[in-house]
């Protein structure tokens, strides 16, 4: 049976278009998730939401717990995963408010917990992460974006960084060089550890704001928060439209 948890980021705290079921408090050998499990229904099929930030987007993007996230998701069943991540675009073709589904991931990220196997771990496990996201999700997300006529980039490679802090223009001019069209702040090791789980896990990418050096001036918090709310508008919208599809 297949159920669908979705991952929200900044600007997706609260899922609006999901009929609340119940809620599950989740413990895990990793400790707590961000928040509690939300169950219930979209578009008449079962799903369950954990805002990556908590309820009121107050863990930073290092200080997530994403062994506790992503341990608590398969443990209460869910089979596939969709997240949702605000990024910056480093590729003018990008807009802000637009979305993008990536197909390679790039770690930039330091220091976070990444793995499920440990020192403690005994044989020595390694994951492969050859197409770090599942095909199969990333191509349900594209065709139902295409029904929906949202405006979605088929192909791209996203930057992981550390933050909060947002990069400098050398950093954005670096990744462009590395080869990534995206960057955000919480890709991995969420990709990594649900690749190390079985989930099937793909990303719905907002972009946010044009990165640094790509747009006149600094990055601006009120202009970010502007294309986000325009941005999850679709992805709840898009959300409707696949989550029954995944069935």
């Amino acid at each position: 049976m297949t159920l669908v948890a979705i991952i929200g980021g900044s600007g997706l705290t609260a899922l609006k278009n999901l009929e609340i079921t119940r809620r599950e408090v989740m413990r895990t050998p990793y400790g707590e998730p961000s928040a509690p499990l939300i169950h219930g229904r979209i578009g008449g099929q079962s799903a369950v939401f954990l805002p990556r930030h908590g309820h009121g987007h107050t863990i930073p993007p290092h200080a997530v717990n994403y062994r506790a996230n992503i341990w608590a998701l398969k443990e209460t069943g869910a089979t596939h995963v969709i997240a949702v991540n605000a990024v910056g675009a480093i590729i003018p073709v990008l807009a802000s408010g637009s979305l993008a589904f990536p197909d390679q991931i790039i770690d930039y990220t330091y220091g976070r917990e990444h793995t499920f196997f440990g020192n403690d771990q005994k044989p020595v496990t390694h994951t492969d992460f050859t197409f770090p996201y599942c095909e199969e999700l990333r191509q349900a997300l594209i065709e139902a974006a295409r029904e929906g006529g949202f405006e979605a980039a088929e192909h791209a490679t996203y930057a992981a960084t550390q933050g909060p802090r947002f990069e400098t223009i050398a950093e954005i001019n670096r990744l462009e060089r590395d080869g990534a069209h995206i960057v955000g702040m919480t890709g991995m090791p969420e990709a990594g550890l649900a690749r190390e789980l079985a989930l099937c896990y793909a990303s719905i990418a907002v972009v946010a704001n044009p990165a640094a050096g790509r747009a006149a001036g600094i990055i601006s918090l009120r202009e970010i928060e502007q294309a986000l709310d325009a941005g999850m508008g679709k992805v709840r919208a898009l959300l409707e439209r696949v989550v029954p599809m995944l069935r």
